[in-house]
C-alpha cells in the first residue's frame, strides 16, 4: 500500500504546467499552434484523431491534382516521410505518423493525440507569453500566429490571394484543404492560465520572440521554424533550471531574482579540463531537484489548504477561482498556523500508516523526522517527498534533458553513454543567440543589425542569459578559479572563437582582443516593423 492519491498529488499549475516527461519539440510546437488560433485554448479534433498513416497522404496528393500537379506516388511518400511528417520510431519498426511538422498553423488538425503529446509545456510557453509583465504577450502572440498561419485568410480559412509561401507551406495549406470536409476541429476549453512565477524569464522569452520573428523576412521559414524550436526549449529549460532556486527562495520569504550561471563547454570534448567544469556546473544544478520537489508538494498542499479554508468559511475564493502560488504562499505565515496544523494532522495518520504499510517504512529518514517533532505541516511535506524525491526526480531529470536537447542539434547539455551530463553549447543554440545578439536598438523604436565584438558577445550571454564560458559563474558550485581553472577558461574561450568562425560568423581580422568581431550573416535595417 502506497500513498493515497490525495497525499501524492504534486504538480500545480502554477509553478509549471508542465507534467515532467520527456519531451519532442515538434510536439510541442504542434500544442501551441492551437492555442494560438483559439487564444489559449486547446482544440478538439472531429474527424481522424488518430492521424493519417503515410499512404492515406499519398493518396489525398495523387487524388487531387488540381491541388498537386505533377506529384509522382513514390517521391510524394518520399517526400512526405523526409520532410513534413512527424513520426515516431522514424525508420524503424513501428513507425507510425505523430503528424505534420509544426510548419504551418493548421498542421495541428492532422496529429495524432496518443503521439503527439506536448504534456503541458505548450500551455506553459502560451500562458509564459501572455502574461509577459511588460504588457507586450498579446502582441507577440498575434506575431506568432501570423507567421504560423500565413497564406490563410483567418475568416475562410482558406488560401490567401497573392500570398508568397514556400513549397512545405503551400503543400500543407493545399493539404488542409483538401482535407476540410474530412478533417476539422473545434475550440476546446481552456485551462485558467497561470502567470508565470518567474517573471523576469516571461520577459526575456518575449523579447527573444520579437527579435527571432524579425528575421522571418530573411531567413528561410523551414529554418527559422526549427530556430523557434531551439528558442522555446532553451528558454522552458531555463525557465524550470531558474525555478529550482526560485521556489525555494520564496518559500523561505526571500524576494528578488535569483542570479544563476551556467558554465558551458564550446568544444563538447569529454575528459577535458573544460568538461570537468561544465560537468560540475551541470552537477550542481541537478541536484537541486529534490529541494524544488518538495517545494512544489508544498505549493500543492497549501492550494489543498486553500480549498479546506474556502470550504469551512474561513477564506474567501479570489475572483478568478483560483489561487495562485503568492497567494498560497501567505499561508506559511504565523497567522495561518493553527489552520496549517489542523490540516496536517488530519492528513499525517493516513500517511504514516501508508509507510509503515510500504518499503518506505526501512527508510531510517523518515523515522527520524518523525521523532523531531517539527510541526504538523513541515514533517507532513517531509514526509510525502521522502517518499517521492526518487520518483519524480526521475521524470524531471528526463524532462529537463529533453528540454535541453541532449545530444542534439541545438543542445545545452550532452552526455555519453557511461559519463556524466555536462552543459554545452552547441552550435545551433549559438546561432540562435547570436542572431538575437546582432539586432540592436536604432534610437527610434526599430530594429537593425550591426557587428558586436566577441567580448561584447561574451557580456550579453553572461548578464542575460547566465551563460558563462571564459569565466567562472559566482557561486552555484564555483569559487576562485586555480591555475588550472584559468587554462581551462582560456581554452574555452578560443573554442568559441573557432565555433563561431564554423557558423559564419566570424572571421580574423586582428589578433587585437578588442578588434575581434562578429559580423551578421542576415543584414536588417530599420525599416521592419517597429518593437
Amino acid at each position: 500500500m502506497g500513498l493515497h492519491r490525495q497525499d501524492r498529488e504534486f504538480r500545480h499549475p502554477g509553478v509549471s504546467f508542465l507534467d515532467y516527461k520527456q519531451l519532442d519539440m515538434d510536439r510541442v510546437l504542434t500544442g501551441l499552434l492551437p492555442r494560438l488560433w483559439f487564444r489559449g485554448s486547446p482544440s478538439v479534433v472531429i474527424g481522424q484523431p488518430d492521424g493519417i498513416p503515410i499512404d492515406a497522404y499519398v493518396q489525398l496528393i495523387v487524388e487531387n491534382p488540381d491541388q498537386f500537379q505533377g506529384f509522382d506516388p513514390a517521391m510524394t511518400y518520399r517526400w512526405l516521410e523526409t520532410n513534413l511528417l512527424d513520426l515516431v520510431n522514424r525508420g524503424r519498426p513501428g513507425q507510425a505518423v505523430a503528424g505534420l511538422r509544426p510548419l504551418h498553423g493548421f498542421a495541428y488538425r492532422y496529429r495524432a493525440g496518443k503521439r503527439s503529446r506536448p504534456y503541458g509545456a505548450d500551455d506553459q510557453l502560451y500562458w509564459m507569453i501572455r502574461h509577459e509583465p511588460g504588457g507586450r504577450g498579446a502582441r507577440a502572440l498575434d506575431d506568432l500566429k501570423q507567421f504560423f498561419f500565413a497564406g490563410v485568410d483567418g475568416r475562410t480559412e482558406t488560401p490567401a490571394t497573392g500570398a508568397t509561401v514556400d513549397v512545405e507551406t503551400q503543400a500543407l495549406i493545399n493539404l488542409a484543404q483538401v482535407l476540410r470536409k474530412k478533417v476539422t476541429d473545434r475550440e476546446g476549453k481552456a485551462a485558467y492560465g497561470y502567470p508565470p512565477l518567474d517573471q523576469e524569464a516571461a520577459r526575456l522569452l518575449v523579447t527573444d520572440l520579437f527579435r527571432l520573428l524579425y528575421h522571418q523576412e530573411v531567413i528561410p521559414r523551414s529554418v527559422l521554424v526549427e530556430h523557434l524550436k531551439i528558442l522555446f526549449a532553451f528558454h522552458l529549460a531555463r525557465y524550470h533550471l531558474r525555478l529550482m532556486r526560485l521556489l525555494p527562495q520564496r518559500i523561505a520569504g526571500q524576494t528578488g531574482d535569483p542570479a544563476c550561471g551556467f558554465f558551458l563547454d564550446v568544444a563538447g570534448i569529454p575528459g577535458t579540463p573544460v568538461a570537468a567544469l561544465a560537468e560540475r556546473s551541470a552537477r550542481y544544478w541537478y541536484a537541486r531537484m529534490p529541494e524544488f520537489i518538495q517545494g512544489t508538494f508544498t505549493v500543492r498542499k497549501l492550494d489543498d489548504l486553500a480549498a479546506h479554508l474556502v470550504r469551512t468559511n474561513k477564506r474567501r475564493r479570489p475572483a478568478d477561482g483560483v489561487f495562485g502560488v503568492p497567494e498560497l504562499l501567505r499561508l506559511l505565515e504565523p497567522r495561518y498556523r493553527a489552520d496549517r496544523e489542523a490540516f496536517a494532522k488530519s492528513r499525517l495518520p493516513r500517511v504514516l500508516d501508508a509507510v509503515q504499510e510500504s518499503e518506505e517504512a526501512a527508510d531510517p529518514a523518515i523515522a527520524d523526522l518523525v521523532g523531531l517533532k517539527l510541526d504538523a505541516f513541515t514533517t507532513y511535506i517531509e514526509i510525502i517527498s521522502s517518499c517521492r524525491v526518487s520518483f519524480h526526480r526521475r521524470y524531471l531529470t528526463e524532462c529537463l534533458d529533453t528540454l535541453m536537447l541532449k545530444n542534439r542539434p541545438g543542445a545545452m547539455i550532452a552526455q555519453p553513454r557511461r559519463g556524466e551530463r555536462r552543459f554545452i553549447f552547441d552550435s545551433r543554440l549559438l546561432e540562435v543567440l547570436l542572431q538575437l545578439a546582432l539586432l540592436r536598438p536604432d534610437g527610434h523604436g526599430r530594429l537593425h543589425t550591426e557587428p558586436i565584438r566577441v567580448d561584447e558577445f561574451l557580456e550579453v550571454l553572461r548578464e542575460t542569459y547566465g551563460l558563462y564560458i571564459d569565466r567562472l559563474p559566482p557561486g552555484d558550485g564555483f569559487g576562485t578559479p586555480t591555475l588550472t581553472d584559468q587554462a581551462a577558461l582560456r581554452a574555452n574561450r578560443a573554442a568559441f572563437v573557432a565555433k563561431l568562425r564554423e557558423i559564419g560568423f566570424y572571421s580574423d581580422l586582428s589578433d587585437a582582443y578588442l578588434t575581434q568581431t562578429i559580423t551578421p550573416r542576415y543584414l536588417l535595417n530599420s525599416a521592419g516593423p517597429s518593437r
